[in-house]
């Protein structure tokens, strides 16, 4: 859970780094910016910031905003009520972003994992995305990623978004996010 004076902070935080990224939102969306601490409470870590842009049955826009080496915990998109997870597409658009999936480990990986959440880091594959570099994960996609030093900025572009079923490895964490007064 984070405070709103907390929540407040954050959502300045995101909008400096799309700024420095020269990434221009609106009024609306700069107010809607959500910050998701995945119920850790540790949001520098583990968690992210969101714009939606677009959420329909058909498709889904985003901005993920990252602090410097924070961390979107390993989850996947199942199918729900008969449709496909999400497929998604994640480009880098400042910073750098270590992206993991299943297959063939990195080792070493470049990536921190938290400590203390070792046991929920599973997959390894390591793809580098870089500003301009995408890649594109398919529904059920077992994966996890986290900013480089700078932080970064990445658009995700991707089938209807049912954040609220994502399935996390670690049960810990709630992925919508709660405001404490």
């Amino acid at each position: 859970m984070v405070t709103k004076e907390a929540q407040q902070m954050y959502q300045a935080r995101a909008r400096e780094a799309l700024a420095k990224a020269h990434l221009t939102i609106t009024e609306a969306e700069s107010a809607a910016i959500e910050i998701a601490d995945m119920g850790l409470g540790e949001f520098e870590r583990t968690g992210l910031a969101i714009i939606l842009y677009v959420n329909t049955e058909r498709c889904c826009a985003k901005e993920l905003i990252m602090l410097p080496r924070q961390t979107c915990p390993e989850h996947r998109h199942p199918a729900v009520d008969g449709a496909d997870g999400k497929e998604e597409t994640f480009r880098c658009r400042y910073g750098t972003v270590y992206l993991y999936v299943e297959g063939e480990a990195a080792s070493p990986i470049q990536a921190v994992v938290p400590a203390g959440s070792e046991a929920y880091y599973t997959v390894f594959h390591e793809i580098v995305l870089h500003p301009g570099e995408q890649y594109t994960l398919m529904p059920n996609t077992l994966h996890w990623f986290q900013a480089g030093a700078d932080g970064a900025i990445v658009s995700e572009f991707s089938t209807k978004s049912r954040d609220e079923s994502d399935v996390f490895t670690d049960i810990r964490i709630k992925r919508l996010p709660e405001v404490a007064e």
